[in-house]
């Protein structure tokens, strides 16, 4: 086939066309796993960011290893509501925002993730996702178990402006909202609004916006204002579970007192009936005898003391009764008579 010819040119190209898409879909298909397990790590990446974990990524040897192992560590629990608060079949990390999105709102799946913290206690991380200046931007905001103050928050963006709008996803911008409250005193859904001019130190439910991104600050309270009011009937469930918890606990804690109470109260009755109060002795004359005791005075019993006061008299009558001849006979009597 003579190379300069049309014919020519256009089968090379075509074979080259081939070739080469055959080689890119390959590549691309022998690559997908690890490009879906890159996706994931950096999805797990960012919920344990908005609890303040996996801090020491950068200096991990294989983040894979350590985001997979801080992730089974600290993320106990998931599972899918629906916008009711009712759990649903599904899996929570495989659950697409944008997806959701498109659906009725009676019909979407809205994931939840728990974290167990160091100290036992509970967070509760929801995703969150909207639209910025220049295309979408999404992330992750972890509530406290009262299911009002924010605890964490992480955002990132697709195409926003260097500087400007992509400023949401800096660690300056994202640590003003920990401690604001999505709920006021009244219990009433308020969010949190990203607003202009640097006054909102001390306010609950306000953030300073990014400055010169004014459109991007916008979609960030939006975002969250329509991502955490589908959340509302599931917040408010366990509100009130919450708040039955504690009341059960303060009557079995009241309840506990009362039987320790009682139960004292039996031990001092039962006290009382047992122990016989001991008489004070008499007081002591001065000048008389103390009386001696029979045990340790040394002299003989009573009843052979009584015997020999008996036995005395006896005696004394034997010698008067003696033959006069003995008297007779006694050294005066035998003197007189010499």
């Amino acid at each position: 086939m003579n190379k300069d010819s049309n014919t020519y040119i256009y089968i090379y190209s075509i074979a080259l066309v081939v070739v080469v898409a055959a080689v890119l879909a390959a590549a691309a298909t022998l690559l997908k796993p690890f490009q879906q397990k890159n996706i994931e790590v950096e999805k797990m990446q960012s919920i344990l960011l908005s609890v303040h974990k996996a801090a020491d990524v950068k200096k991990a040897k294989s983040k894979k290893q350590y985001i997979e192992a801080e992730y089974a560590k600290y993320i106990t629990d998931s599972y899918v509501i629906s916008s009711f608060g009712a759990k649903q079949e599904g899996n929570a990390f495989e659950v697409s925002l944008e997806e959701e999105a498109a659906k009725p709102a009676a019909d979407r799946k809205l994931p939840v993730f728990i974290c167990s913290d160091d100290d036992g206690k509970l967070k509760y991380i929801i995703p969150v996702r909207g639209a910025g200046l220049w295309g979408p931007i999404w992330g992750y905001v972890a509530l406290h178990d009262d299911f009002s103050t924010i605890y964490g928050v992480v955002f990132d963006h697709q195409g926003e402006t260097p500087g400007l709008g992509a400023e949401l996803s800096t660690p300056e911008f994202q640590q003003q909202f920990a401690g604001k409250q999505i709920f006021d005193a009244a219990s009433i859904f308020t969010s949190v609004k990203v607003v202009k001019g640097g006054k909102t130190q001390g306010r609950l439910h306000e953030v300073d916006a990014i400055s010169g991104g004014t459109i991007t600050s916008q979609g960030v309270e939006k975002m969250l204002i329509d991502n955490l009011s589908a959340y509302l009937q599931f917040f408010k469930a366990q509100q009130q579970a919450q708040s039955a918890l504690q009341r059960q606990k303060e009557k079995e804690k009241e309840a506990e007192e009362e039987r320790a109470l009682k139960e004292q109260q039996a031990e001092a009755a039962r006290r009382a009936r047992w122990v016989t109060p001991v008489a004070d002795p008499p007081p002591a004359v001065e000048g008389a005898a103390a009386p001696a005791s029979p045990a340790t005075d040394g002299s003989r019993p009573a009843a052979d003391t009584a015997a020999g006061r008996v036995a005395a008299p006896q005696e004394s009558a034997a010698d008067d009764a003696a033959p006069v001849e003995e008297r007779e006979n006694t050294p005066v009597q035998q003197t007189e008579n010499l």
